[in-house]
């Protein structure tokens, strides 16, 4: 008989291969685990307590001969792995930003891997690539996005791992369209110096996209910001005009629609309008907030994204669907494609000479590229477009009840303002208290909160967004914050007292 699945599992002598009937069982397992996972997580110190190195010595120091039992390493997940966790899927995780896992997003994860699918070309797998296309149209039409965005005309979609891959993948196409591919064919030393322009709130990934893409970093300009810490469009102005006028070739302005620090929003008409004035790419960074615009009384923060050359948003933060899925859309094709097509002999296939399918290698770095639409693609069918809203405006409520708080303690300062589901403030008496107030609260293990800089003030960040968050974990973490800042008259949680 010859190897392959049969009945009772992988035939052929001395066979490791994990077989179908043991596959189930410790499948099983798994899923149970995460399911027992994620309703005890509520329960786990958010926080990991573990030491640098600590995982390491307690790990063998060499991998095993034989193979070991799939029990063991369950319980080796329990035991060693889980105490060097910091639990992003806690409903009391309040920090950096949400990462959003959810039963149909993880199960269509399963699915991907169980599948195995390489989607670099259409013809390697057409269901992944045709998938991919038509749930990114979907995507486009729940957001708003306007027509340019969607795969039938001269745009369109791709799922990338995530924003900082959007806005590197963005700036090559800026650049080959300014260049006019010189920047491709003979280097960037035989062009013009090139210039790149984001708000000083704009996220590290634009600085790593211009030291990645050659433009390097002394020719990234900082734009100036408004009380709200938005950009300054005059200020843009004027760094397009004076550079212009050096000889330099402005290549690409990021706009943020919800900064990471404090969900700023820059205003993308006006300078989406300097950019066509100018004849320079606009790329709008809308990673987290962009999920917001699944609400109609939130797409104020999409006003003159029609004016946009290329547009992402992130899934894997607020619109529960786990890491990594980052939906980029761009509104011409054309540049990306020229920037990063290379067609080799061994990829040459009949399909894509006949320029009638989409082949996503060419929309990003990599080749390779995993079947990430299923989980997207489960996500929405889940929940529906009523389900993904009622989570948006139900994080977009609670932070604004922790705005409310926040604004009515003596001892703490609110220093940004709240559009969605970011809160922002520091205490009153200075960074020396701010520091203690963060530390004592993360200190507890019931919640995890995270800081930043705002006008050079030490901040506290409470940042709203995990699957599994309701009002009670939101007002418990207010309480805890009230008993470490000592009574307060004006709070609506006295010290002790719990929601």
């Amino acid at each position: 008989m010859s190897e392959g699945w049969g009945g009772e599992g992988w035939v052929g002598a001395d066979s490791a291969h994990m077989s179908p009937a043991q596959f189930r069982e410790h499948g099983r397992a798994v899923v149970d685990w995460i399911a027992d996972y994620l309703e005890r997580v509520e329960d786990l110190p958010v926080l990991s307590r573990a030491r640098p190195g600590e995982l390491r010595e307690r790990l063998p120091a060499g991998p095993p001969e034989q193979g070991e039992p799939f029990a063991a390493m369950l319980r080796d997940v329990d035991e060693l792995i889980l105490p060097g966790l910091t639990h992003w899927q806690s409903p009391n995780f309040f920090g950096y930003f949400p990462a959003n896992a959810s039963g149909p997003a993880v199960l269509g994860e399963l699915l991907s891997a169980g599948l195995g699918v390489q989607g670099m070309l259409w013809s390697t797998s057409p269901a992944c690539t045709e998938l991919e296309t038509h749930v990114l149209d979907w995507l486009a039409d729940l957001l708003d996005l306007p027509a340019a965005f969607r795969s039938t005309g001269a745009g369109g979609g791709v799922l990338q791992d995530t924003a900082s891959s959007a806005t590197l993948v963005a700036l090559l196409a800026a650049r080959e369209r300014a260049t006019a591919g010189a920047g491709n064919t003979t280097g960037l030393a035989a062009t013009a110096r090139l210039t790149v322009y984001s708000s000083s709130q704009a996220h590290s990934s634009v600085e790593k996209a211009v030291r990645i893409a050659g433009v390097g970093s002394a020719n990234l300009r900082l734009i100036d910001v408004d009380d709200d810490l938005s950009i300054r469009p005059e200020s843009l102005a004027a760094l397009l005009t004076a550079d212009s006028a050096a000889g330099a070739v402005p290549v690409m302005v990021v706009a943020t629609v919800g900064t990471t620090s404090t969900t700023a929003v820059d205003p993308v008409r006006a300078i989406g309008e300097l950019c066509r004035r100018y004849g320079v790419w606009l790329h709008v960074d809308a990673a987290l907030a962009g999920t917001a615009a699944l609400c109609p009384e939130l797409r104020w923060l999409h006003d003159g994204v029609e004016l946009a050359d290329s547009y992402c948003v992130n899934p894997h933060k607020w619109m529960l669907t786990n890491f990594d899925c980052d939906a980029f859309y761009v509104a011409d094709r054309a540049p990306l494609l020229a920037a990063l097509s290379i067609l080799p002999e061994y990829l040459r296939n009949a399909a894509s000479a006949s320029g009638a399918v989409i082949d996503y290698r060419d929309w990003q770095i990599p080749l390779g590229r995993r079947f990430r639409a299923l989980k997207l693609w489960f996500v929405i069918r889940h929940y529906g477009a009523a389900g993904l809203r009622a989570h948006v405006r139900e994080h977009v409520a609670l932070a604004g009840e922790v705005a409310d708080w926040v604004d009515a303690h003596p001892a703490l300062e609110r220093l940004a303002p709240v559009p969605l589901q970011l809160v922002v403030f520091a205490h009153v008496d200075g960074d020396v208290a701010t520091q203690a107030l963060l530390d004592a609260a993360n200190d507890t293990g019931e919640v995890f909160l995270t800081h930043t800089r705002v006008r050079g003030r030490l901040a506290i960040r409470f940042s709203i967004g995990a699957t599994l968050t309701r009002q009670r974990h939101v007002r418990a973490a207010l309480a805890l914050l009230d008993r470490i800042l000592g009574p307060s008259a004006t709070s609506p949680y006295p010290v002790g007292a719990m929601p």
